[in-house]
C-alpha cells in the first residue's frame, strides 16, 4: 500500500474510514458466472429452502445482507442497491452469485412487447359480455 507524505494510506478516507472498492466485493468480476440478465425492476425473492446464509463461509457480508433483506420481502434490484448503498453493477453480480447458489430466484418483468394488446383484451371483454 502506498502512503502519502503524512504516512496515511490512500485507501483510507479521513471522513469515511476505510474504503472498500466495489470490485473487491465482487472479486474483480463485472458479471456473474451464469450471466443473469437483471433489470433494475427485476424482483429478488429468497428461496424457501435456503439455509442460513451466515453459516455459508463462501458468502460475503454483502451476500448475507441481500438474503436478509429479501427474506423480509421481495426486493427489486434497484431497491437492494439503494438500501445497501452499493453500485447497481455490484448488486447484479452478487445477486447472480446467489441465484447460482440456489439461495434466491429472480422474477423478471414481462417485456412490453410480450404483453397482450389492449384492443384484444377489450374485444375479449366485449365478447364475454355478449354471452
Amino acid at each position: 500500500m502506498s502512503a502519502d507524505g503524512q504516512g496515511r494510506h490512500h485507501w483510507f478516507d479521513d471522513e469515511a474510514g476505510p474504503v472498500v472498492r466495489p470490485y473487491a466485493m465482487t472479486r474483480g468480476r463485472t458479471t456473474s458466472a451464469a450471466q443473469h440478465r437483471l433489470d433494475l425492476i427485476a424482483v429478488v425473492v429468497t428461496e424457501p429452502r435456503a439455509d442460513d446464509p451466515e453459516a455459508d463461509a463462501m458468502l460475503s457480508p454483502e451476500h448475507v445482507d441481500i438474503v436478509e433483506r429479501c427474506r423480509q420481502g421481495p426486493q427489486s434490484v434497484a431497491e437492494l442497491a439503494t438500501e445497501l448503498d452499493l453500485p447497481i453493477g455490484v448488486v447484479r453480480v452478487l445477486v447472480g452469485d446467489l441465484v447460482d447458489a440456489d439461495i434466491v430466484h429472480v422474477n423478471r418483468p414481462v417485456p412490453p412487447a410480450e404483453l397482450p394488446d389492449e384492443s384484444i383484451l377489450r374485444d375479449v371483454i366485449n365478447g364475454l359480455r355478449a354471452l
